[in-house]
Formats: structure tokens, sequence, C-alpha cells
């Protein structure tokens, strides 16, 4: 485990709480008792479920089930978890076909990330060894097609985006603070400026989804999201961690100041509703890369703490139903079918407000119930 994983697990369990983290803490129970099915040892993938919300298997969805579980365990220490999060795990890979791999290069990603939190958190060397096959697998991805860059899926290899390379830069960097391999390095290195280069706006460091999905070699830049904005700036932060150099930091800055200026609503303060399906997960994967562009850069943190605190007291007080159940807009009551996605989105902000709370960049709340 690293110090500083080991640091957040030994504050959680020295029984350091506060208003963010009782919040958190109801939000996982209620999505333990809201999405889990006992006989799959899985999450549903929507509630209300008929059975028909899991014919259709969403493996990245579940990857992001880990996290949030790792984010849990991260906050309160409790050892009872492990055993939860490795049968969680075990049956991913049941209803993934007995495998951690997968056609969608950008899905295992999110795995492999997961799973190298986990690895950190627990000292479970099962996890690092999945992390590890994954990585093999997902280096695959690259190819000269458009100019190089990873490729989205095994069989679209000439489709290149932004979910598939910035969380692969952020893996290959993370791999090589945990091992030293001069290659993982050359890896988050090459993959960073394939998406710098072809996928950020030179002008304002906003990030674009992807270029060449039809086949015609453009860039789709009417298709603005959150999360690519939290994955690139999310690379940046992990090269900054490796080599120092401050221009990652700055490009990570950059780009955070862009997704705010593009997508915050300047009328109510809040992250865009971008959709149901796999769009409501990626509100996020933004809150999880923001929270470590605070820790980085503590001096300058106000403003995103501040946009943080105001979607995550707006989705308490407007976004969640008397059950717990929470919206894709994070300010309206929620949608009559909720789906692991969204709500996964949720306790991602609940749990990123109470780290920061527990590390000292948030105060506890009191402003609402």
């Amino acid at each position: 485990m690293s110090e500083s994983r080991a640091n957040l697990v030994a504050q959680g369990s020295s029984g350091i709480s506060g208003t963010w983290a009782s919040r958190a803490e109801q939000a996982q129970a209620d999505f333990r008792r809201l999405f889990w099915n006992e006989e799959r040892g899985v999450m549903d993938q929507a509630v209300p479920c008929d059975g028909a919300c899991n014919e259709h298997w969403i493996y990245w969805w579940h990857a992001h089930v880990i996290d949030v579980l790792v984010d849990e365990l991260e906050r309160d220490g409790n050892s009872e978890r492990d055993a939860f999060l490795e049968r969680v795990l075990r049956n991913t890979i049941r209803w993934n076909g007995g495998t951690l791999l997968h056609n969608y290069y950008d899905d295992m990603e999110w795995m492999a990330l997961a799973l190298l939190r986990a690895y950190e958190s627990t000292g479970q060397a099962v996890y690092k060894q999945g992390a590890l096959q994954l990585w093999d697998d997902i280096k695959t991805a690259w190819n000269d097609h458009m100019g190089g860059g990873m490729a989205w899926k095994k069989d679209q290899l000439d489709y290149k985006n932004t979910p598939a390379n910035a969380p692969a830069s952020i893996l290959a960097s993370r791999l090589y603070q945990l091992d030293g391999r001069a290659e993982d390095l050359e890896w988050a290195l090459r993959i960073y400026r394939f998406n710098q280069e072809r996928l950020v706006c030179p002008n304002t460091g906003f990030v674009w989804d992807g270029m060449n999905r039809l086949g015609d070699g453009k860039i789709d830049y009417d298709w603005k999201y959150t999360y690519c904005q939290g994955l690139f700036l999310g690379a940046g932060i992990e090269l900054y961690r490796c080599t120092g150099e401050a221009g990652y930091l700055a490009d990570a800055q950059r780009t955070a100041h862009a997704a705010v200026a593009e997508l915050v609503d300047p009328q109510t303060g809040m992250l865009p509703r971008e959709g149901n399906d796999d769009c409501g997960l990626f509100k996020g994967i933004l809150v999880r890369y923001l929270v470590n562009l605070i820790r980085i850069q503590p001096a300058l943190a106000e403003p995103w703490v501040r946009l943080l605190r105001h979607n995550a007291q707006t989705l308490w007080q407007r976004g969640r139903s008397e059950s717990g159940l929470f919206s894709l807009s994070w300010m309206e009551e929620p949608e009559p079918i909720v789906q692991l996605s969204g709500q996964l989105s949720g306790i991602m902000l609940l749990e990123a407000m109470a780290a920061l709370e527990r590390e000292g960049f948030a105060e506890e709340d009191s402003t609402i119930e």
C-alpha cells in the first residue's frame, strides 16, 4: 500500500468523521440496499429492475462500482469491506465471461484503474495482478491509424478518443509511480502527447471527445463531456507526479477552467445533466479528478472546492429521493428509473466531499439536513 493511501485508510479508521462523511456513509448504505443483487453478486444496473436491466452487461459501470467501494474503504477503514470488495470483483469477472479482458479498451482502463486503487488500499496482490493483466492487453490499443493513439475498441481500431487515451496515460503513470518501470512512463508520455496534440483545443484547453468515429477523420467538436475534461487534467496531474514538470499542472488547471467556462451553468453553478446510460457516469469522473487537482495545488483549490460543495449541497437537498436515489441533473427529482451509472456519479460526489472534509479542504456543512 502506498503511503498516501495508507494515511487515508488510517484516517478513516481513526474515527475522524463529519457531515459529509455521514452523507457519504448514508449514500453507500442506500446503494447496497437499493442496487445490490444477492443472487448475482453484483449491483443491479437500474432501480427498479424487472430483470431486463441486467440483460446487457455494461462492464465499465461495474469497474466504477469497485472504485466507489474503494472510496468507502478509504473513508472508514472498515476491514470487513475487503471481503465484499473481493466478492464484487469475483462476480464481475464471472458476469464478464470469466475474464477481466474486454472488447472495449476504455472499459479495461477503467477496471485497471479501479483495481490499482484497490491494491493500494488493501495490499492484496490479486488486484495488482489484475491491473497488470489488463495493462498488457490495453497496450495493444496503440496503432498508427490517425497518427497514433489508443483505439477505443478492438473491432474499431481507427477511432481514437479521449476516453481511451487519457485513462491509459493515467494508468501508465500510476504504474510507474508504483514500480518505477521506465517503459510505463514512456507510455504515459506518448499517450498524453497524442491526446493533447489531437484532441485538446490549443486556444482554451477544452478537451474534445474523439476523432474519426464515422471513418471521416473528423473530430466530434459537438461532443462536450465533463469526463473528458477530468480525464485529461487527471493525466496531467499524474505526469507531474512522475516528472515534477510544472507544465503538466498548468495544463490541468487550464482544462479545469475551460470545463467550467464551457459546461457549468453560470446561473445555477451546476454541472450539466448529460443524459442517461453511459452519460450518467461522466460528472462523477470529472469530480474524482478535480479532487486530485485540489490535493496537488491546495493554494489554488478554493474555486474547485466551492464548485463541488455547491453541487453536492444541491444534490443532497434537491436531487435525492427519500429512498436515497440520485437524479441525473443533481438539482431535480430523480427519474422514474435510476440507472447504476447515475447513482455512481452521485456517490462519487459525496465521497469526494467527505475526502476533502477529512483532508481539511472543506469544512463540515450543516446548512442542509
